[in-house]
């Protein structure tokens, strides 16, 4: 009972400093995710070495990121490891920008990937954590990102508009300083896996992560969301330089992103009540026809109105995926493997799978120009054909035994279907 009421009581609070952090993730989202390619062709780097720069640290992705997420949960210090990474992120980014030539750029952009791809997850864990002590609303802490992402896009489009793509790099060093400072407000206790039970538990072993790679179900849902979120990679490479080679200014650019993302916050906003209608995998099947209907559009290079309204389809093509692929993991992984499932998530989604398709978007932009959108509609309807499958085998329950302190937990509110 005294631990119900005082996770009502801090309750306000921590929505407020997850609310802070995931706006401070969001400004160097929107600044680099948009404006980094810009930047890069600003130094005079080609397309082809544009992806690969784009595309290598998705690849460390892949190894570092699960690494680290199971030591988060292995050793229950997220968040001194987050403060770590927010640190490593700013140097980072200060290396890049002093780097000069291609080679020395992958470096650099390396070890910001090492630092970077893993904040997203253990913040996302973070969440989760919130989730289930204190009864947030995810969509509404993760809208405050959304927002400062539309700030950021539209704030940094009219700032290179007046100065140039020379802007870029210190527009996110003052973002990145800003998560240092949110990495410090996490609350110790909300990121610490001890369990709160009399009971004494063991120590989560790598057989216990090892176990989610051989579940069937989870193997289902990496291929749904990979395939839909990996469809986005043309646009988050090269959308902002397709737009400025169809003589769109910086400004009209970075109101095209915000479109999108006001769209995304509203998704965001009644989040509550979009899972309670659709539930997990409805709404990732219509994050899937969302995309295939974006990307085919895309590919006829519409006019500027008609690309703007299609924009609004991210609230559903990224936002839908994102919010159900968030459930799916609060609801169907036992809480001792959060960072861990999430870690995995973003190896697979935002690794292997972002950072292939990045790299194959370099010669398919550079041969089709927006016709490539055309292929990115093919793997969006792959992803909308994996998400009906998992409808059909996932009914809400955790997909890996728990540990004895974790039975129970997971899938205890939102509808599967």
């Amino acid at each position: 009972m005294t631990r119900q009421a005082s996770a009502s009581a801090r309750g306000p609070s921590l929505a407020w400093r997850l609310g802070f952090l995931y706006a401070a993730l969001f400004l160097v989202v929107g600044c680099y995710l948009p404006y980094l390619p810009v930047w890069l062709k600003w130094r005079t780097l080609e397309p082809d070495q544009i992806a690969i720069l784009l595309a290598a640290p998705l690849y460390v992705r892949i190894v570092f990121t699960p690494v680290i997420s199971f030591a988060a949960d292995r050793l229950g210090g997220r968040r001194l490891i987050l403060m770590v990474l927010a640190w490593g992120s700013l140097g980072s980014f200060v290396l890049l920008w002093a780097s000069a030539g291609f080679w020395q750029m992958l470096l650099a952009a390396i070890l910001l990937a090492i630092n970077w791809t893993t904040i997203m997850p253990l913040i996302e864990t973070v969440a989760i954590s919130g989730i289930r002590k204190s009864g947030l609303d995810y969509g509404r802490v993760r809208l405050w990102g959304s927002l400062s992402f539309i700030a950021a896009s539209l704030g940094a489009g009219f700032v290179i508009q007046l100065w140039g793509p020379g802007a870029v790099m210190p527009l996110l060093l003052a973002a990145t300083s800003l998560l240092v400072v949110g990495s410090y407000l996490v609350p110790r206790d909300l990121t610490s896996t001890a369990s709160v039970a009399a009971a004494p538990t063991r120590r989560l072993r790598f057989r216990d992560a090892f176990a989610l790679t051989h579940a069937p179900l989870f193997l289902l849902f990496l291929l749904a969301a990979s395939m839909i979120q990996g469809s986005h990679a043309l646009l988050y490479a090269f959308g902002s330089l397709h737009w400025r080679a169809q003589g769109y200014s910086g400004g009209t650019i970075g109101a095209l992103w915000s479109i999108g993302v006001v769209a995304e916050v509203a998704l965001f906003a009644m989040s509550g009540r979009v899972m309670a209608f659709a539930g997990t995998t409805r709404l990732m099947i219509l994050a899937g026809l969302a995309a295939t209907l974006r990307w085919s559009f895309l590919a006829i290079d519409p006019p500027l109105w008609a690309t703007g309204l299609l924009q609004i389809l991210h609230a559903l093509s990224f936002g839908a995926t994102h919010l159900a692929a968030i459930h799916f993991l609060t609801h169907a992984v036992p809480e001792d493997r959060a960072a861990t499932a999430q870690g995995l998530y973003a190896a697979v989604v935002a690794g292997l799978v972002m950072g292939t398709v990045t790299i194959l978007c370099g010669p398919l932009y550079r041969l089709l120009g927006g016709e490539a959108y055309g292929v990115m509609a093919v793997l969006a309807v792959i992803g909308a054909a994996a998400a009906v499958a998992l409808r059909q085998r996932w009914h809400g329950g955790l997909v890996v035994v728990a540990q004895p302190q974790s039975a129970g937990e997971g899938g205890k509110t939102m509808p599967a279907s």
